[in-house]
């Protein structure tokens, strides 16, 4: 749409050249695709876009955002974090894990403030553990945070794939509370938030862990008072 400016990160050179071919085949948005590790952008870097894609892969989070019907103009940003420090088939070496990236693009959430953020993680044991630590770092941010636990096969996949779908939400923004209303309608009024049970923050349903803040984010001087150079 007029106006709009998109923003992909992804620092695998073929997946960047796959996000290249679905912007030529009108399949994602239009956009500038950053091939550095996210490690390296700096919140001076993210000025000017409207929507923000990180950890790109070949564009699944703007497909299902046209899919749903989020408008290619509403400002908005989206990760889907590593896996595989915290994958059954990974390596599970969990925070140590040098791929395990929370910790940057939480910086980077931290600075910029987005009015919504979109992610989702593998759902293992070791994923929700990571999802009760994101919880805390965003509810500390202001954030309101939900989530839930949904499988592949609940859209219509061949197999099971249960993975971890949560949502931040900026307080006092409403846009995306005047979003899900504006699908309610459409869909008749079935559905909505009751439909799916959130994710508490932890496994037992408990607190998340407020202490939590990402190991890596700490050792490296990327607190959340650092704006980076």
């Amino acid at each position: 749409m007029a106006g709009a400016r998109h923003y992909y990160n992804e620092f695998d050179p073929k997946a960047a050249a796959w996000l290249r071919e679905l912007m030529a085949a009108g399949l994602i948005p239009d956009g500038d695709v950053d091939e550095r590790s996210i490690e390296d952008v700096r919140p001076a870097d993210l000025v000017g876009y409207t929507q923000y894609h990180f950890f790109a892969g070949i564009g699944g989070w703007p497909y299902a955002l046209r899919l749903a019907g989020w408008p290619d103009d509403w400002p908005v940003w989206t990760g889907s974090c590593p896996c595989q420090p915290y994958s059954q088939a990974g390596a599970r070496g969990g925070d140590d894990d040098p791929r395990a990236l929370w910790w940057a693009w939480r910086w980077l959430i931290d600075q910029r403030r987005p009015s919504v953020v979109f992610g989702e993680q593998v759902a293992s044991a070791d994923g929700r553990r990571w999802l009760a630590g994101v919880r805390a770092d965003l509810e500390s941010m202001g954030y309101a945070v939900g989530a839930a636990d949904l499988p592949a096969a609940g859209v219509g996949a061949p197999h099971i794939r249960q993975r971890l779908w949560w949502v931040a939400d900026c307080a006092g923004t409403g846009q995306l509370r005047a979003h899900q209303l504006a699908v309610h309608r459409e869909n008749g009024g079935r559905g909505g938030a009751g439909a799916n049970d959130a994710i508490q923050g932890s496994e037992n349903g408990g607190m998340a862990d407020s202490e939590w803040f990402g190991r890596r984010g700490r050792d490296d001087g990327r607190s959340n008072g650092d704006t980076g150079g």
